[in-house]
């Protein structure tokens, strides 16, 4: 979604605009340089281009959160795989997980139409990132999402039901329905083309309308277990697999035996390689497509390489003699390796054409306002060309991009947004994704925007409630990443997945007057939740007669902050952009603190209930940014750490490089009322805050990647006095990885227990990676004793002292429960899906709320266990 602040003046600008004024802004475009660990930017000045910003963004998120996974080494595969097999094994507490996000969440909701909220954008009802489609002929449509696993509707989209529930991993790389009518689904989400989101393999479903996936149904071995899986490809009795460790190859009639690994270009840094235990080793064998020859299945041409670029990037072919050879020219569509990054093929059902998108390693570095290189055709069929560029970034842009005029460029963030999709009955008509949705139907001749990155910018655009999108079509969400092309009931439609979930329009559809697609359809109907939580938060609702209802809230993976009131019937968003952490009030759920990125803290004290007024009277806005110092990239993480004293509502401690302290509570109206209360150190970021009766715990990194990583925690008071950092050697009885989460006793702030992230050092290959994942201190931090004990060794996220002396922690693959006097733990409850759990917070209802990162908020009462 847009920028909070671009969105912002976006909309000023069209209101004056029409009262007869103006305002200009410039905007600073950090600009993406190619990098194997965290991206670095510097700033520049575009003229008016969130873009810029946004695709930086998206950068740093996803290194940010792989980095918190494998720091300080690589993680061997069959981790993730081990850590299932443990859960598998452990019991389980009593009671039974309740999903809370189960209604539609309408992002456009006229409610919550403050200066910072994206309604009337023109994208609906959203659910989380969408990286897998397929759809039949006979009204069955398959969605993957990124941690959510696969949902199938039987009724051409909507009334959806999961269909994976019992795979060890939710991660969606992609989905393919092959000849014989089987549903393959590739684990391991590739967007990032690195680590974030590794699966456990290739399943295939012989009957998708009916049955379910099984963990038996996995194509051959392990694999490619560890893996993140950007496409597959059918040809003959063989499909293609192109994976972050090479392209593999099995047969489609006997799905037992291992898989065939066709061609690695740096073999050395597989698994079992000889430099395998290089930091730089998941970004060495990455391949992205297969496009393969439909007159000639032996010839294959493989696009090979890591986004930001590397000396293996191109496209390779086979010899005469069976070895894979760099492919020297392919006509317009580049073949160094400075030109060709992430790259997508689509060939015509008739095999008279071959699409493809590359984005450009060069590009991206050298020019802000876009990393695509072009869009590309082979009108001879073949994957061998000879292509012809059919589409650049200005082609596309005036074709009626929604920025066009205000400065956004197409192909900004081309190494996370692209997908082709070609009309099975038209060889000329194409549909291809970048952050917004663009439609050819002449070969790519001319292009039009089907869906624009939003409806702000144009006159058609209204904030009135009475207006959902105002008198402009409706649009999807931005940031495509998958297309699939069904029909229902003798009606043929395009569906797309993007980072707001599945929409459908006729693959025929009707234009507006500026060349947008009118006939959208968000599919996101609440059946399917997907959403990506990073926080949650739950309050009392004031306006529940019977005392008793809650309001839960959650910052969300680009779409904003979520709001469920105790009597709503849809979820609404009263912040948008990306949401981060969440405060909420336990006595008054409509005092809400948000964080979009990087600590930019924005408050509301009436759930930011608004009707738009403030666009004329900025008295009116009730929603007010109060961010502290350090709201820089710079100086904080992409999701930083806030926290509440649970003692005392009214103290508030953030991270960046300071540890910050603020005491007016939600009366808050200004960054400068933040108080610095100690200084963790040039280059040291927080990762995780607590606070308990003026004693504060604070975890940090820096730097924060592999390579070099060192963390700490610091201790002190947020009154600024008795800092101090705790003596953590590096090969001490705390791992040297990543510290997530902190729960300190209420009635005894020396009573501390700190979660890390990361592998233990059976599979971490990194200087001080250790053992445990869970550590008790009973003197504030100056001795520490591992309460890990039978936990998996997967990544720790969250963890909570509960009223009744109980622990719970949130991980990678479930929630986990310690009973009071007991040093084993349990899996917590029933029904809760293998996905992350980022955050667990309590609320005033006696019930323990899950944000999870795919499937959305879950709810248990917190109780002895028997």
């Amino acid at each position: 979604m847009p920028d909070r602040q671009h969105r912002r003046l976006l909309a000023i600008a069209v209101t004056l605009t029409a009262i007869g004024l103006t305002t200009t802004q410039a905007f600073a475009a950090p600009v993406p340089v190619p990098t194997t660990t965290a991206t670095t930017h510097d700033g520049t000045t575009d003229g008016g281009d969130g873009g810029s910003d946004d695709a930086h963004d998206s950068m740093e998120s996803t290194a940010q959160f792989t980095e918190a996974r494998t720091a300080p080494g690589v993680v061997a595969p069959g981790a993730y795989g081990a850590a299932w097999a443990q859960l598998k094994s452990l019991p389980r507490t009593g009671g039974e997980w309740e999903h809370v996000t189960t209604k539609p969440y309408n992002a456009d909701d006229p409610r919550y139409r403050d200066v910072n909220s994206n309604s009337s954008g023109g994208s609906g009802d959203v659910t989380g990132r969408i990286t897998g489609l397929a759809a039949d002929d006979d009204g069955h449509v398959y969605a993957g999402g990124a941690d959510g696993g696969v949902f199938r509707s039987r009724t051409g989209g909507g009334d959806w039901e999961p269909i994976a529930e019992k795979l060890p991993s939710l991660s969606t790389g992609t989905l393919d329905l092959d000849g014989s009518g089987r549903l393959w689904y590739a684990t391991g989400e590739a967007n990032t083309g690195a680590t974030t989101y590794v699966g456990t393999g290739v399943y295939v479903l012989a009957d998708p309308k009916h049955g379910t996936f099984q963990p038996g149904d996995r194509v051959g071995g392990a694999e490619l277990e560890s893996t993140t899986i950007h496409a597959l490809r059918f040809a003959g009795d063989k499909v293609w697999a192109a994976t972050s460790r090479g392209v593999w190859s099995h047969s489609t009639t006997t799905l037992t035996g291992p898989w065939t690994l066709e061609f690695a270009p740096n073999p050395d840094y597989l698994p079992g390689g000889s430099k395998a235990a290089d930091p730089s080793a998941p970004y060495k064998n990455i391949a992205n497509d297969i496009a393969i020859d439909p007159k000639d299945p032996s010839k294959v041409v493989l696009a090979v390489g890591w986004r930001s670029g590397d000396t293996y990037n191109g496209f390779y072919s086979k010899a005469a003699d069976g070895s894979w050879q760099r492919v020297g020219s392919l006509g317009d569509l580049p073949t160094d390796a400075a030109n060709v990054g992430d790259v997508t093929f689509a060939r015509s059902a008739d095999g008279s054409r071959y699409y493809a998108i590359d984005e450009s390693p060069a590009v991206m570095a050298s020019n802000p306002d876009t990393g695509l290189k072009g869009v590309y055709v082979s009108r001879s069929g073949s994957p061998s060309g000879p292509w012809t560029l059919i589409a650049d970034k200005d082609k596309l842009r005036n074709s009626g991009s929604a920025l066009q005029g205000a400065g956004y460029q197409p192909g900004i963030q081309s190494w996370y947004n692209q997908f082709l999709q070609v009309d099975p009955a038209n060889p000329d008509h194409v549909y291809a994704g970048l952050e917004e949705v663009f439609e050819t139907t002449d070969g790519g001749g001319s292009w039009v925007t089907a869906a624009p990155y939003w409806n702000n910018p144009f006159p058609c655009w209204s904030i009135d409630p009475a207006k959902q999108t105002g008198d402009c079509s409706p649009t999807t969400h931005s940031d495509q990443h998958a297309a699939a092309i069904g029909t229902y009931r003798g009606r043929t439609s395009v569906y797309v997945g993007n980072d707001g979930g599945v929409y459908r329009r006729p693959v025929n559809g009707q234009l507006d007057a500026y060349g947008h697609g009118k006939d959208w359809t968000s599919l996101a109907d609440g059946t399917i939740d997907t959403l990506q939580y990073y926080s949650v938060g739950v309050g009392k609702d004031p306006a529940d007669p019977s005392g008793r209802g809650v309001i839960v809230s959650g910052g969300l993976q680009d779409n904003g902050e979520s709001i469920l009131r105790a009597h709503d019937k849809v979820m609404g968003s009263n912040f948008g952009g990306d949401g981060g952490d969440t405060i909420v009030d336990p006595n008054n759920g409509c005092n809400i603190a948000q964080e979009y990125v990087y600590l930019d803290m924005w408050v509301t004290q009436n759930c930011a209930v608004n009707n738009g007024s403030w666009l004329t009277d900025p008295a009116k806005a009730t929603s007010f940014e109060v961010a502290p110092p350090d709201k820089d990239a710079n100086a904080a993480r992409f999701i930083a750490p806030l926290t509440t004293d649970p003692r005392n509502v009214n103290t508030w401690v953030a991270g960046g490089r300071h540890v910050w302290v603020q005491n007016k509570g939600f009366a808050i109206r200004s960054g400068s009322e933040w108080t610095s209360a100690y200084d963790l150190g040039a280059g040291h970021v927080a990762t995780a805050v607590a606070t308990v009766n003026g004693t504060v715990y604070a975890g940090w990194c820096g730097p924060c990647n592999n390579q070099g990583f060192t963390r700490g925690i610091a201790v002190g008071k947020t009154d600024g006095t008795g800092w101090h950092q705790l003596n953590l050697p590096v090969d001490g009885t705390l791992p040297n990885r990543y510290v997530s989460s902190f729960a300190v006793d209420e009635n005894d702030a020396q009573h501390v227990v700190v979660a890390f992230s990361g592998f233990s050092r059976a599979w971490t290959e990194g200087p001080g990676a250790g053992i445990g994942h869970l550590f008790e201190s009973h003197d504030g931090g100056t001795t520490w004793t591992d309460i890990s004990a039978n936990l998996p060794d997967v990544p720790a996220d969250t963890v909570r002292l509960l009223p009744d002396g109980g622990i719970a922690l949130g991980t990678d693959v479930a929630a986990f429960y310690r009973a009071p006097g007991e040093s084993r733990f349990k899996v917590l409850g029933e029904d809760l899906p293998t996905t992350s759990v980022l955050q667990l917070r309590s609320g005033p209802d006696g019930k323990l709320y899950a944000a999870t990162f795919g499937r959305g908020i879950w709810a248990i009462k917190t109780r002895r266990d028997g």
